[in-house]
């Protein structure tokens, strides 16, 4: 059996080529199951039971679509929540049960632990199968009585890991339209497919070795170093997560299938909202919108009770990230800087207008702002990610303290720190990463890279390669989103 079939793997590289050459050569009637069986392959390399969950999981919310779509009035409902419950249990038994449940809420020692391992993906497709159930019951799309082309939906490979969390609803029409090759579709995709690999091997995976140095054992780090590893985990997982997801859509696009866009430059966000609802994993943030938010009332509600919503949400989307206690304030924290800023959103008016702030810099201003606020959350987060089940509240607060302490003294350690040439490197990396998000803000980039002449495209893939084999940390292999 493979073993790492990751799609930063040499071994990916030659299964998605040969897949993709297969792909083109057949009939379009049997490209859905080339896909499926790929898929399933790809899953099995990681653990066969895993399929083995994925086949029944799939099966259940199948059978379950078809008899909710079959009835109307209170059995319809009656059914819906079956199936709902029915889907969120593998995730509460494997996610929560041993390192939530047990840990926090059912201490006894007398209660067994199962200690399962979480399945790869689980998190992902646990959701995509909830958002099909409930659509079905809406109406808004017809229920898909083709359990290959629904299992494919579920288990389609660039996606599978860690999304992005596509919906049924423009998934599945797609795969009835015969897909032909198409140069420029093929070449836009193998370009975020490069691009992708370069933001996790090259950036993420090489922050990832200070970042897990001083993460693991904040109470002995320095605060120098719990600053830099805490600045170097937000751009860790932002290379990590989009690099991920740049990667999978550009694997649909040479399929031929989209994939909804997940990031969109979160880090230039000027506001908390903006970074949440229209750049930083978009996906999932639509999908707690439409399945969580607005039926608990959304906005439309009275003002306390529309604050409450937004904490609430934002502490199950915490929990969702992860079992563990830190995620859960991450999550809750996320959500009253919402409600923070909208409370303050008048006075915060107020000044900018008195103190005649310019456009651009007041731009500036609120983009580090929001940036600042959103590093604060990650302390809990890199916490939680970096120190797995081990970790707990007082690990996040340690950093805070350790840092809060000298505070003051802290520019005459950064200046008096000695830098290792690795260091240096990774600031390099950063400085060409923001330079790139900014070129691609202002102008672009990717998209003008096409109509530009062949020898500069190629020019600039061949830099990316060459980036690749010189920078490249291979030994890192796991994304960090595989662990949710």
């Amino acid at each position: 059996m493979l073993h790492n079939l990751l799609p930063n793997t040499l071994p990916f590289l030659g299964f998605f080529t040969g897949l993709v050459i297969v792909y083109y050569l057949i009939p379009h009637r049997f490209r859905w199951l080339l896909l499926l069986l790929g898929s399933l392959f790809f899953y099995g390399t990681f653990n066969v039971g895993y399929v083995a969950l994925l086949a029944g999981f799939t099966l259940f919310i199948y059978l379950m679509s078809l008899v909710t779509a079959a009835r109307q009035g209170g059995l319809r409902r009656v059914l819906l929540v079956v199936g709902l419950v029915g889907g969120v249990i593998p995730l509460l038994v494997f996610k929560y049960y041993d390192n939530f449940f047990l840990r926090y809420l059912l201490t006894a020692p007398s209660i067994p632990r199962l200690n399962w391992l979480l399945p790869a993906g689980l998190s992902f497709y646990t959701f995509s199968c909830l958002s099909y159930l409930v659509d079905i019951y809406r109406g808004k799309l017809p229920v898909e009585k083709h359990l290959g082309r629904m299992a494919l939906y579920v288990a389609f490979f660039p996606k599978l890991l860690a999304g992005p969390i596509d919906r049924a609803t423009t998934f599945l029409p797609q795969l009835l339209k015969p897909a032909r090759f198409n140069r420029e579709e093929v070449a836009l995709g193998l370009q975020m497919v490069l691009w992708g690999l370069v933001k996790k091997v090259v950036i993420a995976d090489r922050l990832a070795v200070f970042v897990n140095q001083v993460y693991q054992s904040p109470g002995t780090a320095s605060p120098v170093d719990l600053v830099l590893a805490s600045y170097f985990f937000a751009f860790q997982i932002y290379c990590d997560f989009s690099g991920y997801t740049d990667m999978a859509i550009g694997m649909g696009r040479v399929l031929g299938i989209n994939l909804m866009e997940n990031f969109r430059r979160p880090y230039f966000s000027t506001s908390i909202n903006e970074f949440w609802t229209q750049r930083w994993h978009i996906s999932l943030t639509r999908w707690f919108r439409d399945y969580m938010f607005i039926p608990l009332g959304g906005s439309r509600v009275a003002k306390w009770r529309f604050y409450l919503n937004l904490i609430v949400v934002f502490a199950v989307s915490g929990l969702w990230h992860g079992s563990n206690l830190v995620f859960l304030i991450w999550g809750t924290l996320q959500g009253v800087w919402q409600v923070l800023a909208l409370m303050t959103a008048p006075a915060r008016n107020w000044i900018a207008k008195l103190l005649r702030v310019p456009g651009k810099v007041g731009t500036v201003i609120s983009a580090l702002a929001v940036f600042h606020m959103v590093l604060t959350g990650w302390v809990f987060f890199a916490v939680g990610y970096v120190r797995g089940t081990a970790a707990t509240l007082n690990d996040a607060l340690t950093v805070f303290r350790q840092v809060g302490k000298d505070f003051t003294d802290l520019p005459s350690q950064f200046a008096h720190k000695s830098y290792s040439p690795e260091l240096l490197l990774s600031f390099g990396l950063l400085g060409f990463l923001i330079l790139m998000e900014v070129m691609e803000e202002r102008w672009n980039l990717w998209a003008k890279m096409r109509v530009r002449p062949v020898y500069l495209r190629w020019a600039v893939y061949y830099a990316l390669i060459l980036g690749l084999l010189a920078f490249g940390v291979w030994q890192q292999t796991r994304f960090v989103y595989m662990a949710f």
